[in-house]
Order: structure tokens, then C-alpha cells, then sequence
């Protein structure tokens, strides 16, 4: 079957070969959030990115092979009502950005910041601090060596522009370094995959961006 990244809440997850990495993709909660499990295929470990509701759906996907730690985009409570079950039910080591942690309902074991890695079996991601939806906001780049890049965003980039934002400040800083750590730095045919509804890339996105920076979100 050919990935989509088109899910939709109680229907099935959409699967995505990225060399080493396996990407699953799952709709759950009644704001339509993308929860994200990485697997490693060559040591089976996994990350779930987002425990963002549905515990019980996104521990059947996470099965009988353990969650190795979870990573939280943000601190919007939309993106972690499932955290604490999930986290109780596997043992899971828990990630955030430093400038979102404290707001998070469990402890979090590894605060990082613009720059660290977030391992995943033999894989490693990047983790960009994308500030201004909130201010601790991250999201996360995997370059397959052997293909393209792979970047969860969390709420700060979607299909037609950044994340919602509650100032004009605050949105100049999102595009600002949306602009700087995304657009500058990866190629268009970066896949994206966001927080929320369908996947995007970077070639697609990148022609908006003077749209986006003159209306103003």
C-alpha cells in the first residue's frame, strides 16, 4: 500500500518506509491529533511522538515490542491527555522541550533544546525549537541517508502556513524561525507531518511563505 498520511480518527494507521525508520501515523481524540510511532527496523525500538489521546489506541500500536520514550511537541494539553496512561502502562522515558516541560502532567526526564538528538534504535532525529506557538515548541528532523528528510512538526507548520499563534510578535518569531531552521536548512522534497490533518513538503509549502508573513498568520 502506497502512505497517504490521510488518517482519520478510529480508522486504521498509515505506515511510511523511511529507510531505517518507520513512521506510523494515527488520528486519535476529538481534535483530530496525528500521534506518530517510530520504529527502528533494524533493533525494533520505538518512539511515540505525541501521546496526544486514545491511550488505549496508541498502546495497540505500540503492541507487545515496548515504547523506548515518549516525545511531547509542546505543552498544549490537546497533544498529551494520553501521556500519563501511556507513560504508566510502558515505563517510557518522557522528552519535551525545556521551555514547555514544566507544563506537562508527568515529569519529564530529558528537557532539549535547538540542536539535541533524540536516538531511535540505530536512528537519530534533530530537534529544532520552533518557538512562538508555544514558547517551548519542537519539532523534530529525521535525513534518511539513504532518501529524504523526515520532519514531525508538532503545531508549528502545517499544510498553508505556521501554527496558530497569540500575538504578532509571537508569529513573527514562529516564521522567523520556521524560516531560518526548516526552510533554509532542508530541501523541498522534505516530508512533512504535522500535528494535525495531512502531510505536506517543503517545496510545496515554500512559494507561500511572503503569503504567510503579509496576511499575518
Amino acid at each position: 500500500m502506497t502512505y497517504t498520511g490521510e488518517v482519520t480518527v478510529g480508522g486504521p494507521a498509515d505506515v511510511q518506509d523511511a529507510g531505517d525508520l518507520q513512521v506510523t501515523k494515527i488520528a486519535v481524540g476529538p481534535m483530530n491529533n496525528n500521534a506518530y510511532l517510530l520504529r527502528c527496523t533494524l533493533t525494533g525500538e520505538q518512539v511515540l511522538v505525541d501521546a496526544a489521546d486514545g491511550a488505549d489506541t496508541l498502546l495497540g500500536l505500540v503492541g507487545d515490542d515496548g515504547l523506548a520514550r515518549i516525545v511531547t511537541t509542546h505543552r498544549h494539553g490537546d497533544h498529551w491527555q494520553a501521556l500519563a496512561a501511556v507513560v504508566e502502562a510502558t515505563g517510557a522515558e518522557t522528552v519535551a522541550g525545556e521551555l514547555d516541560a514544566d507544563e506537562l502532567p508527568v515529569p519529564v526526564d530529558v528537557r532539549v533544546e535547538d540542536g539535541a538528538r533524540v536516538r531511535v534504535g540505530s536512528c537519530e532525529l534533530e530537534v529544532l525549537h520552533l518557538a512562538g506557538h508555544t514558547p517551548g515548541s519542537i519539532a523534530l528532523a529525521y535525513d534518511d541517508p539513504d532518501g529524504i528528510v523526515h520532519l514531525l512538526t508538532g503545531d508549528s507548520l502545517f499544510p498553508g502556513g505556521v501554527g496558530k499563534t497569540q500575538s504578532p510578535e509571537d508569529f513573527r518569531t514562529l516564521l522567523d524561525d520556521v524560516r531560518s531552521k526548516v526552510f533554509d536548512r532542508f530541501p523541498d522534497d522534505t516530508h512533512v507531518y504535522p500535528g494535525h490533518g495531512d502531510d505536506t513538503t517543503l517545496g510545496t509549502e515554500r512559494p507561500q511563505l511572503p503569503q504567510w508573513r503579509e496576511r499575518g498568520w
